[in-house]
């Protein structure tokens, strides 16, 4: 009893000075409010920084900008929040694990592009400041690989990114039934949107089938299987083509060329067949389920841009103004205004063609920096992996490549899906190969 009367006497001063601020200063409340909050969650971050990252991809998964952007508005300033507590993570991870150097992080090809802007000279609607903070944000889904991560820290993470786009999907069914926020979205079609946007959730599906292949071919659980193929339905019913190829390329290289006896040949062919099986269902079925996108642009024009052929030219011309050194990174933000018709009518201002947009922001030198560190990045670190899980992430890093002409994979919030798993990856390998090691060295040592 008496242990426990500094610890109220404590609570006391703090309710009495909550008191007090109330009574003379009322619009201090909200704000202490918050910062008590935001102290108490950083607290708890820095305590178990293994489940904050995983609630943090969790929500950044989610795309808040989208369902707590529709409440709240601001939606950008939802992105840079989200992205802001993600470098926090990292830095906690840091501090928690240790730092290590990653020379070939493609964080410094972002640099390296903001640095010759700021040489070259920004676009006149740029401001240095802007460009920072682009930098910022562009950096960020890499952060990652700077920490010393622990393989639970990395085995949480690959769990969660299988699961994210199931619990996107059902988070939104309750607000469904509340008629809060439809679970599809009529865009082109009906289209599967969950508490994200339809376009967003393709690309966290995507992060979750990549996932779930390297799972399956490590481990050859029945449960990664389950949840490849709950992943490759959502994927399909978002009505995202580009990463319904890119997760077919992947998937189809994988499960044709690749070997390991944890997922033998026995146990694929009953899936090749469904999936044979179902395609040609797929193309009969096409002109009687119309409604759904991916249904009307089979039976109707596959090659659709979607408009991006309308709003390409204004990126092509603003890199041919300045072809090899462009116009500073977050260029192709400012480029076309909010209040243009083809904005209006897109409703955005991205290019979803990240070569364009590289090539407006760092000219073909900043897309060769960037090319070159990613191949860099990805090959150094899957140099050590087992062959099943070196093949599949050289190959999604292949099919982003590709992705990237028709979509915005970078600077979308996707990224930090799909590079947090990848960051994952890399340290559960390096982990491994620690872990290999120390047992080889052990026994010469008792020898």
């Amino acid at each position: 009893m008496l242990g426990s009367a500094p610890v109220s006497a404590r609570a006391a001063c703090v309710l009495g000075a909550g008191l007090a601020i109330a009574l003379l200063q009322p619009e201090l409340v909200w704000p202490l409010l918050a910062a008590s909050a935001l102290a108490g969650v950083a607290f708890l971050a820095v305590r178990h920084p293994i489940p904050a990252s995983v609630a943090w991809l969790a929500f950044t998964g989610t795309t808040p900008e989208m369902w707590l952007g529709d409440l709240a508005g601001a939606d950008a300033t939802i992105i840079a929040l989200t992205k802001l507590a993600g470098i926090a993570l990292v830095a906690v991870c840091m501090l928690r694990f240790g730092a290590r150097a990653d020379p070939a992080n493609p964080a410094f090809a972002f640099a390296a592009i903001f640095a010759i802007g700021l040489a070259h000279g920004l676009h006149p609607n740029l401001s240095a400041a802007e460009s920072l903070r682009t930098l910022a944000g562009s950096a960020a889904p890499y952060a990652f690989a700077f920490a010393r991560l622990p393989r639970r820290w990395a085995q949480a993470i690959i769990r969660t990114t299988c699961v994210l786009p199931l619990l996107t999907v059902l988070g939104c069914v309750p607000l469904a039934i509340a008629d809060i926020r439809p679970l599809f979205r009529e865009l082109d079609g009906l289209r599967l949107a969950g508490l994200s946007h339809p376009a967003f959730l393709g690309g966290v599906a995507l992060a979750g089938i990549y996932a779930c292949l390297v799972e399956l071919f490590r481990e050859g659980r029945r449960r990664d299987l389950a949840l490849l193929a709950a992943n490759t339905l959502i994927l399909v019913l978002s009505g995202a083509r580009a990463p319904l190829v890119a997760a077919a390329s992947v998937g189809g290289c994988a499960f044709l060329l690749l070997r390991t006896p944890s997922f033998p040949w026995r146990r694929r062919i009953p899936v090749l067949l469904c999936i044979g099986t179902a395609l040609p269902l797929v193309f009969i079925l096409a002109g009687r389920f119309t409604a759904f996108r991916l249904f009307n642009l089979l039976d109707n024009s596959i090659d659709d841009l979607s408009g991006r052929d309308v709003i390409w030219p204004y990126f092509q011309d603003a890199w041919d103004a300045s072809p090899w050194l462009g116009w500073g990174i977050g260029a192709g933000k400012v480029l076309i205004d909010i209040d243009d018709p083809v904005a209006q009518l897109l409703g955005t201002t991205a290019a979803h063609n990240e070569y364009l947009r590289l090539g407006v922001e760092g000219g073909w030198a900043g897309i060769a920096l960037l090319a070159a560190f990613m191949a860099a990045w990805c090959i150094r670190h899957t140099a050590r992996m087992r062959r099943t899980d070196q093949i599949i992430l050289r190959l999604v890093f292949v099919a982003f490549a590709v992705h990237s002409f028709t979509d915005n994979t970078l600077i979308a919030s996707t990224a930090s899906v799909l590079f947090t798993w990848v960051c994952a990856v890399f340290a559960r390998a390096d982990a491994d190969s620690q872990r290999l090691a120390g047992l080889i060295t052990a026994p010469a040592a008792n020898g």
